[in-house]
């Protein structure tokens, strides 16, 4: 549907709207306002595991949309190859994914990352992490991670900046900790289940529950 656009704000001076003293303007340079890691395995030209983790993804029923800087590894692997598992690790785990954050399994390093990145071949070894078998796809799971999506890509485009692709994965099967899920159902508990959050370049948890939407599956009983 069309709609029109309202006209901008005046602001002020000061960077505050001139009809209201609520809000200021900014510019930040990242706009990663609280988004789950994950950790995404593809597989390598050699048949070898690719491990990074990404800040961008989420969820459409049973499709995953994620953002892949478009330089690396992962955005050269899902190209030719698109087969991926999507690991959720939780909030203990974020020095494990932060030991990540610097590689890159480009080599050479691409001219963008040089200085700030170094190549590394074997990334789950760099982590700590140990991968394990998947069940429909190649490249493996991180044995390690409480939830872990096996999917293949169905879309994979470069956004409108051409600074990232867009990938819209397909799940195929979901691995969970057996602790996560509402016994004898097929529900993960969110009571049970936080995910490691990426927030403005920190690393958060979850607090506690605040309440539940009239569609949860899994309401609290207390």
């Amino acid at each position: 549907m069309d709609t029109l656009s309202p006209a901008p704000p005046t602001v002020s001076g000061h960077g505050k709207h001139a009809d209201s003293d609520d809000h200021v303007v900014i510019a930040p340079a990242i706009l990663y306002f609280g988004t789950p890691v994950v950790l995404l395995t593809t597989e390598n030209e050699d048949g070898s595991a690719n491990l990074a983790p990404l800040s961008s993804a989420w969820a459409l029923g049973q499709v995953i949309v994620l953002g892949v800087g478009v330089e690396g590894q992962t955005a050269h692997n899902l190209r030719r190859r698109p087969e991926l598992v999507v690991n959720l690790p939780a909030p203990t785990q974020w020095p494990q994914v932060e030991r990540l954050a610097p590689l890159t399994g480009r080599d050479p390093v691409p001219e963008s990352k040089r200085g700030t990145f170094r190549f590394e071949r074997d990334k789950f070894a760099a982590a700590g992490l140990r991968p394990e078998p998947s069940e429909l796809v190649r490249p493996p799971r991180v044995a390690e991670c409480p939830l872990q999506l096996e999917a293949r890509a169905a879309r994979v485009q470069a956004d409108v900046a051409g600074s990232f692709l867009i990938v819209e994965a397909k799940v195929l099967r979901v691995h969970a900790d057996p602790r996560l899920v509402v016994p004898g159902t097929q529900h993960v508990d969110p009571a049970a289940w936080s995910p490691l959050v990426y927030n403005f370049r920190h690393y958060y948890g979850l607090g506690p529950e605040l309440g539940h939407t009239f569609r949860s599956l899994t309401p609290r009983s207390h």
